[in-house]
């Protein structure tokens, strides 16, 4: 194979792409000039997936990369209709985020389970109160999103002895660690059951606004509501009204509709809620992780070999095998 020309959206910090030199051009682009570079790329990828310029800028004929790698788990800022209907692969970070995630789901349960920020805050007041906390074994999770990410914080809350029900866009029985995954249209009848509502659902048409007024009504006054997946899967202002009118218990959102936050977000002061800024998969070397993923891919590229993480791009997300 002749030498490729690898087009690299962002450089905040760069890639370490050393296993690329002697093997494939590489060039890096801002935002503003990803079109004019698109059509001289035989791959692009998405260093920066927090930009929305690949949707804009991807033409609908002529030339154009054929693979697109994203370094993350969701593909919702990058698929437009010219993409999702040209025959460009799309792959995208699927093995780097699920197990940091998972951890930082199961710390924010056990931190709200044992009312840590009460202790911190009361610690803070030099106050000795006394309190008794949740146990966690035997409580119910709902996590919605049967990929990698939502099995994995489903096994990590399992380990923890918390029973749980995981929410696939399709039912399955027979799974080997959750026995029955349920299909999108038998959520509403888990929430009513649920101590813990996780969601790790990809965005797509199906999945946008999916919790709301309907589905924070549904849930126990005692629930915790927690979001790792992407900010326009929850509709905010009906979370705020749940947590103000004490509908619902507390929530952790780790994604938003708006990313940054802006300061002026009442998100910021609503009770009972943690605000972490998209935070839940990054660990210490989670970029040096994302290269090595992209080079191993890089490497069967280069040998004609099928690629890993395949996107199905009009599901908008690696089908499950």
């Amino acid at each position: 194979m002749s030498e490729s020309t690898v087009l690299v959206l962002g450089s905040d910090p760069p890639p370490a792409l050393d296993r690329l030199t002697g093997r494939a051009r590489v060039i890096f682009t801002d935002e503003a000039g990803l079109a004019g570079r698109l059509p001289t790329a035989d791959v692009l990828l998405a260093w920066d997936f927090t930009s929305e310029a690949i949707r804009e800028a991807w033409p609908e004929r002529g030339p154009k990369p054929r693979w697109v790698h994203t370094a993350s788990a969701g593909v919702d800022q990058l698929l437009c209709p010219a993409l999702v209907a040209d025959d460009t692969v799309v792959t995208n970070a699927r093995g780097v985020f699920e197990q940091p995630i998972a951890e930082y789901v199961a710390g924010l349960v056990i931190a709200m389970a044992k009312d840590f920020y009460g202790s911190w805050e009361l610690q803070r007041q030099r106050r000795w109160q006394h309190r008794e906390t949740l146990r966690l074994a035997g409580t119910r999770a709902v996590v919605v999103g049967s990929g990698p990410i939502g099995r994995a914080i489903g096994s990590t809350l399992l380990a923890l002895g918390v029973k749980v029900d995981l929410v696939g866009r399709r039912e399955r029985r027979g799974d080997p660690h959750f026995g029955l995954v349920h299909a999108a249209d038998a959520l509403n009848g888990l929430l009513p059951h649920a101590d813990w509502v996780i969601c790790a659902a990809p965005l797509t048409d199906a999945t946008r606004g999916l919790f709301g007024k309907e589905a924070f009504g549904l849930m126990r006054p005692r629930a915790r509501f927690v979001n790792v997946g992407r900010g326009p899967l929850v509709v905010e202002p009906d979370l705020i009204a749940a947590l103000r009118e004490w509908r619902i218990a507390a929530a952790a959102l780790d994604v938003f509709e708006s990313e940054p936050l802006p300061a002026d977000s009442p998100l910021w002061d609503v009770p009972h809620l943690i605000v972490s800024p998209h935070m839940s998969g990054d660990t210490l070397g989670w970029r040096d992780a994302l290269a090595e993923q992209f080079q191993d891919n890089f490497d069967r590229w280069a040998a004609g070999e099928p690629l890993a993480n395949v996107v199905d791009k009009r599901l908008g997300y690696v089908p499950v095998q």
